[in-house]
C-alpha cells in the first residue's frame, strides 16, 4: 500500500507545517528522475500482480466467522522464511492496511512469454499454500473485497470494542484501532486524514430494499453520545473509518512499458477499461452486516479516505484553502497524458499553478506538466521526522508520498532513482475474486489486452466526463448484466502515440 518508511511519524499540524517542503522537493525529485531517464527505450515487457487478503476464523460449533488481528506477525515469519533469506524466493509478502490482512506478490516479474502467463495462477497457488501452512485450525486465508461483517459487534480475533474518542486514530463507532496495521504509516494516515478534513469521514452506501427494509430505513446508535453520526444518511448503510474502504482487499497489477510514450499510451487507453473491469469484478455487496444496492467497494474506499476540508467540497467559501477541488483523492483519473488523449480532456482540471510553471519551464511537456500539477494540489498525510530531508538526486520519498496517496484508477510510476526498472503503469480498479483461478485470469486478461493494443494501435478514448459517467454506472447493483457503458465504435483507426 504505497511507500511504507520508517520512522517517528508526524500529527497533522507537524506534518501541515512541511506540506509546501515536501511538495517543493517532490517536484524536484520527479525532475531528477524524468531528467535522467526520459530517452530511456526498449524496456521489456516485465510485470506482476498485487492480490491481498484477509486472515478468517471459522467458529463452526457457535457459528460465528472473525477476522483474525496476527497480520503482522505472519508477516514477519513469511518474509523471514523467504525474501529475506533468498533473493530469488517465488512470492514476496507486505504488510496492508488492516491488521488481519496481507499483501502478496510474485517474487520476481513475470516477463511476456505465453509459458510465463500460464505460471501466474501457479505462483498464487503458491502463494496461498504458503500463507495457509502458518495458519492453525479453522483459520483460512481468504480472498474477499468487503468482509460482510466488517464494523459488527465481535467481528474480530480477538475482539475489540471501538473507542470513539479524540486521541485515537479513526473515533470510528465501529472499527476499532486495534483492526489497524500497527506500522505507524496506517493510524497516522487515518488520524490525519480525519484531522485534515476537520471530522470524521462519512461513508453513505445505500440499502438494498426487500419486503422485510423498513422505509424509511434509519439505524440509531447506542454508543453514539456526542452525535457522531449525524452524517448518516436515511435508506443508507452508515460507515465512518478509513477501514470500511482501505479494510478491503483488492486486485491490481503493474506493467513496465518499453518507454515512457508507451506508458502514457497505455495509461490512457486503459483508463477507459477500467469502468468496465470493475463491472465484471464485482464483488462488494455487503458492508457493516447489511445487504446495499451496489456491487462494488470503489465509492466506499473514496470516500474513506476523503481529506478534503468543507472548503474544498465546496460546502463553505473558500478561506482557509486554495482550492476547490472535485473528487477525493481516491478516484477516476482527471487527465490524459497521451497526445492523441488530450482532445478528450473535457474534466475541469484544478492545478497548482507554480509547479505547473515550474515543470514546462524545465522541459516537461503540458499534457505531463498538469497531471503532476494536479497530483500535487495535495498534502502529504504522513511525513516522518527521520525523512523530512532528503539527498533529491538519489531518493524519492518526497514525490512517492504525493505520488503514492493520490490513489486513482490508473497510476503512472516513473522509474525509482538510480534503478534498471522502467517507466510502469499500474490497473487499479480490480475487485479480488475468491479463486486463484478467477484472480489469475483477471491479471493476465489486462496484461494481454495492453499487447493487443499495442500491437493494433486501438483506440478506447472518450471523453473522460464519460469514463467518470461509466465509473458511476459501473458501481451499481447487477451492473455487469444490467448497466450501459460508453464505448468507442470504432477502435481500428491505428493511432500514434509518440510525444
Amino acid at each position: 500500500m504505497g511507500l511504507l518508511s520508517h520512522g517517528s511519524p508526524l500529527s497533522w499540524e507537524e506534518t501541515k507545517k512541511y506540506a509546501d517542503h515536501v511538495r517543493q522537493h517532490g517536484i524536484t525529485q520527479f525532475l531528477n528522475i524524468y531528467h535522467k531517464v526520459k530517452e530511456r527505450q526498449k524496456d521489456v515487457l516485465k510485470w506482476g500482480d498485487e492480490v491481498e487478503y484477509m486472515l478468517v476464523a471459522f467458529d463452526h460449533e457457535n457459528h460465528k466467522v472473525q477476522l483474525v488481528l496476527n497480520g503482522e506477525e505472519m508477516l514477519d515469519v513469511l518474509q523471514g522464511r523467504g525474501e529475506k533469506i533468498n533473493p530469488s524466493h517465488p512470492t514476496l509478502w507486505r504488510p496492508e492496511y488492516g491488521s488481519y490482512m496481507i499483501e502478496g506478490t510474485p517474487g520476481q516479474p513475470y516477463g511476456g512469454t505465453m509459458s510465463e502467463f500460464n505460471t501466474v495462477e501457479e505462483n498464487m497457488s503458491e502463494r496461498r499454500q504458503e500463507a495457509s501452512s502458518l495458519l492453525t485450525d479453522n483459520v483460512s486465508i481468504c480472498t474477499i473485497t468487503s468482509f460482510p461483517r466488517l464494523g459488527c459487534l465481535g467481528f474480530t480475533l480477538p475482539e475489540f470494542q471501538p473507542t470513539p474518542v479524540e486521541h485515537g486514530a479513526s473515533k470510528s463507532l465501529f472499527f476499532p484501532d486495534e483492526a489497524i496495521n500497527k506500522h505507524p504509516r496506517f493510524s497516522t494516515l487515518t488520524r490525519n486524514i480525519r484531522h485534515r478534513r476537520g471530522e470524521k469521514v462519512a461513508i453513505n452506501v445505500p440499502i438494498f430494499k426487500d419486503r422485510n427494509t423498513p422505509s424509511p430505513f434509519i439505524e440509531r446508535f447506542a454508543n453514539d453520545p456526542g452525535n457522531e453520526a449525524k452524517a448518516a444518511l436515511p435508506d443508507h448503510i452508515y460507515m465512518d473509518a478509513m477501514g470500511f474502504g482501505m479494510g478491503n482487499c483488492c486486485l491490481q497489477v503493474t506493467f513496465q512499458a518499453c518507454s515512457i510514450s508507451e506508458a502514457r499510451y497505455l495509461y490512457d487507453q486503459l483508463a477507459t477499461i477500467c469502468p468496465i473491469v470493475m463491472a465484471l469484478s464485482a464483488a462488494a455487496p455487503f458492508y457493516r452486516g447489511y445487504v446495499s444496492d451496489i456491487d462494488c467497494r470503489w465509492g466506499v474506499i473514496s470516500a474513506s479516505v476523503d481529506d478534503r476540508t468543507k472548503e474544498e467540497r465546496g460546502l463553505e467559501p473558500l478561506k482557509n484553502d486554495k482550492y476547490q477541488i472535485s473528487k477525493s483523492r481516491y478516484d477516476s483519473i482527471d487527465s490524459y497524458l497521451s497526445t492523441c488523449g488530450e482532445k478528450y480532456n473535457d474534466l475541469d482540471l484544478t492545478i497548482d499553478k507554480e509547479i505547473y510553471s515550474q515543470l514546462t519551464r524545465e522541459g516537461i511537456d503540458h499534457l505531463l506538466a498538469q497531471h503532476i500539477a494536479h497530483l500535487f494540489i495535495r498534502d502529504p498525510l504522513t511525513l516522518f521526522e527521520e525523512k523530512i530531508h532528503l539527498d533529491d538526486a538519489n531518493e524519492s520519498d518526497h514525490f512517492e508520498n504525493i505520488q503514492s496517496t493520490n490513489w486513482q484508477t490508473m497510476r503512472f510510476k516513473p522509474p525509482p532513482p538510480n534503478s534498471d526498472i522502467g517507466w510502469r503503469v499500474e490497473f487499479r480498479p480490480m475487485e479480488v475474486q475468491l479463486t486463484d483461478f478467477e484472480n489469475s485470469a483477471y491479471v493476465v486478461f489486462v496484461v494481454l489486452l495492453t499487447r493487443v493494443i499495442l500491437s493494433y494501435k486501438l483506440d478506447f478514448l472518450i471523453p473522460l466526463s464519460k469514463v467518470d459517467e461509466n465509473m458511476k454506472a459501473a458501481q451499481k447493483r447487477d451492473a455487469v448484466r444490467e448497466g450501459m457503458f460508453y464505448f468507442k465504435k470504432d477502435i481500428c483507426k491505428g493511432i500514434s502515440y509518440d510525444l
